[in-house]
C-alpha cells in the first residue's frame, strides 16, 4: 500500500509542476504561486479529506474565474488592463502605473495581483466553510452532472481563448465581464499582424508534440504504470532552449521572469478588498466544493468506501482559508490528476503527501531555473489539457439519445458560459436544471397499469406493452412524479382521460337525466373526457402511489377529494404502494381516520385481489 502511494505521489508531483506554473497565467499570478497553492492545498487535504484517491490542487477554470477577478480590480485601483508599454500605447489606455498605493501600502502589479488572489481565495473558503458548518453538503446534488459539465466546457472555450495571445505573442489586453471572449478574439484579430514567429513556431512545436502523446498516455493508460510525463519534460526542454538560444533577447519572447525560491512571510488578506469580492466568491466556492464532492463521491462509490460530503466541504474550505494567508489562491479536485493517481496505485492521502514533498523539492532548489521559460510554452500546456472539456461534443448524439433535456442543459450551459460568462453560465445552468425539474415534476408520465399475461402479481403499462391485459372490473392509474400544488391540475387531467370518467362530470349528467329522460342514452364529451353511462365497466380505482415521493398540503387534499368524487358515483378508490411520508402526510390530515373501509394497501397487487375479493364477496 505505501509503495503505491510513494509511485502515485511522485507521478502526480512530476504532472503537477507544470500545471501549477501554467495555470497561474489564467489567474494573472506569478508561477511561484501556483506552486505555494498546490503545496499547501495537498498538505491540509492530507489532514482533513476524507476521499483516499483524489487530488487536491489548482484547478484550470477555476483560476479563470480568479483571473477575471484580479484583472478587474487591477483597473479599479489604477493599473491598465494591458500586459505592458506597448499594449498601452496600441490601444490607447489611460496612463499606466508602476505602482499603486492602496489602504497606505505602496503595491507592484504583481503584488496586488496576488492580494486580490488571495482575498477572494479566502472568501471563497469562508462560504465552504460554513456551508460543511451548517450541514449544507447536500447543495451538491443539485448541481447536476450535465449542468456542472457543459459549465466546464464552456469555460474551457474561454481559458483557449485567454491563451491564444501568449501562443501567438500578441501584447493585447486581458478582458473579463460578459462577452469577453468575443472581445478577446476581436483583440486578437485586429493585431494578428504583430505575432511574434518565434513563439508561433515555438507553440505549433509543443503542441504537434504534446498532442499526440497525451493521446498514446490516453489510449494505453491500462497498460501504462504511469503516464509519460510530457508536460515536463517540454517544459524542461523549451527552457534549456530558450535559454541558450537567447530567445527574449533575440526574439522579444515573453518569458516566465524571475521565480523565487523558499516562502514569503504570512500576510492576511485586505480586508478593504473583501467587499469587493464578496458576491465573486459565491460562484468560485459552489464550483470548488461541488467537484470536490462529486469527485469524492465517485471514487469513493468505485473502490467500496464512503465520504463524509460536510467534512469535504470543511476539508476545501481550509485548502482555500489557510494558504489565503501563504500567497495562494483558489484550489479543488482535479478529475485528470485523480485518475492519474488512481492508474498508479495510490490507496490513501499519503500520496498527497509525498506530492508536496515534490513540490517543495521544486520550491526551495529548482523553480529559479525556469526563468527563461516561454510564456507560449505555459499557454499550450494549458491548452492541451483541455482536450477532455472538448470531447464532450463527441458525446453529444450519445447524450440525446439517452436524455433530450440533459443535453439542453448541457448545451445551454455550455454556451452561456462561453460566450457571457462562466459566472452567468453557471446562474443560468442552475436555473435550467431547476425549471427541468419543474417541468418534469408538473407534467409527469401517468398511465393505466394491467397484469402481464402468464403472471399473478406483475403489473405495467398497457400501452407500452403487448402482453399486457387489464383486469376486468379494476382500473389502475400510476402517477409518477410527487403530488403537489403544481401539478395537482395535471393529475386530475390525467387521471379523468385515462379512466374516461369525469365524477363531476357525471354527476351532472345524472341530473340532468332524471330531468329529461329521453336523452337517457346520450353521451357527453366534453375536453376530450368521455362519460361513460352507467353501469360503469370497473367497479374500482387502484391509484398506485409508487412513484409518489411526497404529498403537499395541496396533494393531499387532491387525494382525498378523488376518493371523495369517484365514491360519490359509485366507484371504490384504493391506494397502493405509499412510501412512509406519502403515509405520514395522508395520516396527518386524518385520511386513513377519516375512512371506516380499508383504502390504503403495499402493494398494486394487494389493493386488485382486495377489489376482486370484495366485488365477488
Amino acid at each position: 500500500m505505501l509503495l503505491g502511494d510513494v509511485m502515485s505521489g511522485l507521478i502526480v508531483g512530476v504532472l503537477l509542476v507544470p500545471q501549477s506554473i501554467a495555470y497561474s497565467l489564467l489567474a494573472g499570478q506569478d508561477p511561484i504561486y501556483g506552486l505555494y497553492s498546490s503545496f499547501f492545498a495537498c498538505i491540509i487535504y492530507f489532514i482533513l479529506g476524507s476521499s483516499r484517491h483524489i487530488s487536491v490542487s489548482i484547478f484550470g477554470v477555476l483560476c479563470l474565474m480568479i483571473g477575471q477577478v484580479v484583472d478587474r480590480e487591477l483597473i479599479v485601483a489604477g493599473f491598465t488592463s494591458a500586459d505592458d508599454s506597448q499594449a498601452h500605447e496600441k490601444l490607447n489606455y489611460s496612463e499606466s502605473h508602476e505602482n499603486v498605493t492602496f489602504g497606505g501600502v505602496v503595491y507592484t502589479r504583481s503584488d496586488f495581483a496576488i492580494l486580490v488572489g488571495t482575498t477572494v481565495t479566502f472568501v471563497a473558503g469562508v462560504y465552504q466553510i460554513t456551508m460543511g458548518i451548517f450541514q449544507l453538503g447536500f447543495i451538491a446534488i443539485y448541481l447536476s452532472e450535465p449542468m456542472l459539465s457543459g459549465f466546464v466546457t464552456g469555460a474551457s472555450f474561454v481559458i483557449l481563448t485567454s491563451q491564444v495571445k501568449y501562443m501567438l505573442g500578441l501584447h493585447i489586453p486581458r478582458t473579463g465581464g460578459p462577452g469577453s471572449l468575443l472581445l478577446t478574439w476581436y483583440y486578437i484579430l485586429k493585431n494578428i499582424g504583430h505575432t511574434n514567429i518565434c513563439d508561433l513556431i515555438t507553440s505549433a512545436i509543443c503542441l504537434f508534440i504534446m498532442v499526440p502523446i497525451k493521446e498514446v498516455n490516453e489510449r494505453y493508460k491500462k497498460k501504462m504504470k504511469a503516464p509519460f510525463p510530457i508536460d515536463l519534460i517540454v517544459i524542461i526542454f523549451a527552457t534549456l532552449v530558450s535559454h541558450f538560444g537567447k530567445l527574449e533577447e533575440n526574439f522579444d519572447s515573453s518569458i516566465a521572469g524571475e521565480i523565487p525560491i523558499g516562502f514569503k512571510p504570512p500576510r492576511a488578506p485586505s480586508w478593504t478588498l473583501v467587499p469587493s469580492v464578496l458576491v465573486d466568491g459565491i460562484p468560485i466556492a459552489i464550483i470548488g466544493f461541488a467537484i470536490t464532492v462529486s469527485l469524492s463521491e465517485m471514487f469513493a462509490k468505485k473502490h467500496g468506501y464512503t465520504i463524509r460530503p460536510n467534512q469535504e466541504v470543511i476539508a476545501i474550505g481550509c485548502c482555500n482559508l489557510i494558504p489565503a494567508f501563504f500567497y495562494s489562491f483558489t484550489t479543488s479536485a482535479a478529475l485528470a490528476k485523480t485518475l492519474v493517481k488512481e492508474a498508479t496505485g495510490c490507496q490513501t492521502q499519503v500520496s498527497g503527501l509525498i506530492t508536496a514533498m515534490c513540490l517543495l523539492l521544486v520550491l526551495l532548489v529548482i523553480a529559479p531555473l525556469f526563468y527563461s521559460l516561454q510564456k507560449c510554452v505555459l499557454a499550450i500546456v494549458t491548452v492541451v489539457n483541455l482536450r477532455s472539456a472538448f470531447r464532450k461534443f463527441l458525446d453529444i448524439p450519445k447524450m440525446w439519445q439517452e436524455n433530450c433535456i440533459d443535453t439542453i442543459i448541457w448545451f445551454i450551459t455550455m454556451l452561456t458560459s462561453a460566450l457571457i460568462s462562466p459566472e452567468l453560465g453557471l446562474l443560468i445552468g442552475i436555473c435550467i436544471s431547476l425549471l427541468a425539474f419543474i417541468i418534469r415534476t408538473q407534467w409527469p408520465r401517468a398511465v393505466l397499469l394491467g397484469r402481464v399475461e402468464g403472471t399473478t402479481d406483475c403489473y405495467a403499462d398497457l400501452e407500452a406493452y403487448t402482453n399486457v391485459s387489464e383486469v376486468k372490473g379494476v382500473r389502475i392509474f400510476s402517477f409518477s412524479a410527487p403530488l403537489y400544488y403544481a401539478n395537482k391540475d395535471n393529475f386530475s387531467t390525467k387521471l379523468h382521460s385515462k379512466t374516461a370518467v369525469n365524477p363531476e362530470l357525471v354527476v351532472a349528467w345524472r341530473k340532468n337525466e332524471s330531468k329529461e329522460s329521453k336523452q337517457k342514452d346520450e353521451q357527453s364529451d366534453t375536453n376530450g373526457v368521455i362519460i361513460v353511462p352507467d353501469p360503469f365497466d370497473f367497479h374500482t380505482l387502484v391509484l398506485d402511489f409508487s412513484s409518489v415521493n411526497f404529498l403537499d398540503m395541496v396533494g393531499t387534499g387532491v387525494v382525498k377529494s378523488t376518493c371523495s368524487d369517484y365514491q360519490t358515483i359509485g366507484l371504490r378508490v384504493l391506494i397502493a404502494g405509499c412510501n412512509p411520508s406519502v403515509l405520514d402526510s395522508l395520516s396527518r390530515a386524518r385520511f386513513i381516520d377519516g375512512n371506516d373501509e380499508e383504502v390504503l394497501f403495499f402493494s398494486v397487487h394487494e389493493a386488485v385481489e382486495h377489489a376482486l375479493a370484495r366485488h365477488s364477496g
